[in-house]
Order: C-alpha cells, then structure tokens, then sequence
C-alpha cells in the first residue's frame, strides 16, 4: 500500500440511461430535491455554455502538480467527468487547451476542477465542458504524488468516484447513483410544477397569499 500515491483503475458507473435522464432538468432544480446542500460552492464556475453531464473519475493532486491529471486523462472513459482536487490552489493551471482537446477527442464529458485552468479563451470556441475555481497562465508540474479514484473535496463537496455530475450555467451539483432515481422522479416533479407557475404568471392567475399566510404564522408585525 502507498498510500496518496495509488492509482484505482475500477469504478462502478451508474447506467447511462439514469445519468442521460438529468440532461434537461436544472441543476437548482436538482438541488432543491438534495437538502439544498449538494452544489459545489460558487467560486467554481463555468468557462462557456456546455452544459455538464457524466460520471466522476476523480483526481487528488498535490499544489500545482498534474501528474495524475494526466494519468487520469488516459484512463477515463467517454461520459467520464474528470474532477480534480486541486486544494483550491490559485497560483498554477492544472490543465490547458492542449489538454481539453485531447479529453475531446476521447468523448470525455468535461472537467470540474477545484484550482485553475488556463488558455480560458479557447473555451468560448470547444464544444467542451469546463468548470473551475479560477485562470491563470502560469503551468503545473508534473512530479507526482497524487491519487485517482478516491473520495476527494471539489468545491466543498465530497465527490466519489462513480457519482453523478451535473453543470450548468448556476453551477453543479453532485448525486450520489443510490439516491439518483428518487431525485431525478422528484425533480422532474418541481420542473413541471414551475412550467405550470410561468403559464400561470402570464394568464395573472398566480395565488400569491402564501406569501402573507407564512408571515401572519411566523408573527411578523404589518404596520400601516
């Protein structure tokens, strides 16, 4: 055993039917059905419009380092998010365009990565999914240690090889597959109840009482 320098080449992924059926829901519309408490914090935010969707191969590197990133990249499979623990470190870029297009190329769904990226403008133009704490032009080393497919800590998540990834333009969230059907039913749910409320807003037939009811029970004073 070496432990924080070992690579674990099996996971278990959830089926791509399950993870396919939360390409359209939103992610805060997931979340709402987890607690609210299961998105990664808003200091990681997206570098284009790709939405993210896939399954997590994760990577613990050390400061500045992308060893295992790289071990990563040839190892994951297409539908694969590669989420990096990058400790929140600012002061390197764990990964650049030569990088995301070679993740492109495998069919690898995108990057979540908890520290900095760099060529940021390159991704205005790839069909690629890219979401991180920040830029800089600064490099990485490449000596080690590391680990791959361990729980690892993205945005104040802990993510689990095999967890379900899902990003968009508020942020991402992350569900674990055992819990995965019964948000997505739920989810699916609040999705059509909102489509119901716009239909509503726009016809001026949206009861708003519960706004004064919950006041009135909670004791709020109203003065005239």
């Amino acid at each position: 055993m070496n432990p924080g320098f070992r690579i674990y080449k099996t996971i278990n992924r959830p089926s791509k039917e399950l993870i396919e059926a939360f390409r359209d829901i939103p992610v805060a519309n997931i979340a709402d059905n987890m607690g609210r408490i299961s998105c990664v914090d808003s200091y990681i935010k997206p570098f284009n419009k790709v939405r993210l969707l896939g399954t997590a191969f994760t990577v613990k590197a050390p400061l500045g380092d992308n060893l295992m990133f790289h071990k990563a990249l040839d190892m994951a499979k297409p539908g694969d998010v590669i989420v990096v623990d990058g400790e929140s470190d600012m002061n390197h870029a764990l990964c650049g365009e030569i990088m995301m297009r070679y993740a492109m190329k495998k069919g690898i769904a995108g990057f979540l990565i908890d520290g900095c990226i760099r060529d940021a403008a390159a991704l205005e133009d790839l069909e690629f999914s890219v979401y991180a704490r920040g830029v800089n032009p600064k490099g990485p080393y490449k000596n080690g240690p590391g680990e791959i497919n361990v729980p690892v800590n993205c945005g104040g998540q802990v993510v689990l090889p095999g967890d379900i990834i899902v990003g968009d333009s508020d942020g991402v969230v992350i569900i674990r597959p055992a819990d995965a059907q019964d948000i997505l039913e739920k989810a699916k749910a609040q999705n059509q109840n909102e489509m119901k409320t716009f239909e509503q807003i726009e016809k001026g037939t949206l009861d708003r009482s519960w706004v004064d009811n919950t006041l009135k029970a909670k004791g709020c004073e109203i003065i005239e």
